[in-house]
């Protein structure tokens, strides 16, 4: 609501109906009943050219009928002139879209909160919204949102360093939060402004040089991910093992891990081990199967965010762990029904979003 052509239009349109109100209330003051009022006002200003219900004939009359036109015109076409530019300028489109983006962000709950639709960002944003997963992008730049848009992605135009942009997003409903602008100071105060609305939030930060990472963590970042050193190590297990990074890490086709373990009949999975699973208490070695139908917990992630690989089978779970595992699909359901495991969202390339 704070564009001119709608500014316009609101103005004109009060100017308008104060116009009418004074009119009505003149022709009143001089014997007229409030029907043959409204009724001179109407015709008056839009030029009808029916007749005057009376006769016009002292200066007090003619003085405000003049007034009526004058100014009556003046704030139609005014008004008419701001609806005008708000159709030339495509901001009724925007308006709408504006509003479709409201409704949808006000329905999400647990979702994800995306700042920055860039070269980092749109990869993350892309393979959420493949797999169908509740986000929601901020971005400053208006192009870059549109485009979001028009790929079906929930984007919105922001500063996401700014509460009420953050609000707007719906951080109070969200689960997780993830920073990935090229600004490591940026990223930081989203960080901390986040971690400010939004105590339980996971906050996941990109992190351009390694002094940052712990600034990041200092400013309420659970996890920090260096998209350099990250790069860094996929061109080194390249060019010393490249056989076996094509069957560990995506390759240039730009499919993650689960799609590389699929084609061979394996998935990839975290599951969450829920308050009621037997699993509580018990040590690895004793829930974890291997053979032709079997699984393989690769790694576990602690309730305090710390993640062990390649634990040990006598490391003991708890309430609130989640354990990374490689296996067969059914095998995996299988474990969730009898383990009382519960699916997360999947990791993307060695991150989670």
């Amino acid at each position: 609501m704070s564009s001119k052509p709608i500014r316009s239009i609101l103005t004109g349109a009060i100017f308008f109906m104060i116009v009418c109100g004074v009119a009505v209330a003149g022709y009143m003051r001089e014997g007229w009943s409030f029907g043959d009022s409204i009724y001179m006002v109407v015709i008056t200003i839009f030029g009808v050219g029916y007749g005057e219900v009376k006769p016009i004939e002292t200066p007090t009359l003619r003085a405000l009928t003049i007034a009526v036109i004058v100014f009556g015109y003046g704030a139609a076409i005014y008004t008419v002139g701001g609806f005008i530019q708000l159709l030339i300028d495509g901001e009724l489109q925007s308006l709408l879209r504006s509003r479709k983006v409201s409704q949808g962000i006000a329905n999400l709950n647990d979702h994800t909160i995306l700042c920055g639709f860039g070269r980092m960002g749109s990869i993350v944003a892309e393979e959420f919204h493949q797999r169908h997963c509740p986000f929601v992008i901020i971005d400053g730049n208006e192009s870059r949102v549109a485009e979001a848009q028009a790929a079906g992605m929930l984007a919105m135009v922001g500063n996401a360093t700014e509460e009420e942009t953050l609000r707007e997003a719906g951080i109070e409903r969200a689960k997780q939060i993830a920073t990935m602008l090229p600004d490591d100071a940026a990223n930081a105060f989203i960080c901390l402004t986040a971690r400010d609305l939004n105590r339980s939030l996971d906050v996941i930060s990109r992190g351009e040089s390694r002094s940052a990472e712990k600034r990041l963590r200092r400013c309420g970042a659970d996890h920090v991910v260096m998209a350099a050193a990250i790069g860094a190590k996929r061109a080194t297990q390249i060019l010393l093992r490249p056989t076996a990074a094509s069957v560990v890490a995506a390759g240039s086709s730009s499919q993650d891990i689960n799609e590389e373990l699929t084609s061979i009949g394996l998935q990839l999975d975290e599951l969450k081990i829920e308050p009621n699973s037997p699993s509580v208490g018990k040590p690895i070695g004793d829930i974890e199967f291997r053979g032709n139908r079997g699984f393989l917990i690769v790694a576990v992630r602690k309730a305090d965010g710390e993640t062990i690989m390649n634990p040990p089978g006598e490391m003991v779970l708890c309430e609130g762990d989640s354990v990374i595992v490689v296996g067969h699909q059914n095998d995996l359901a299988e474990l969730c029904v009898s383990h009382t495991f519960k699916r997360q969202q999947m990791t993307y390339r060695g991150a989670k979003y």
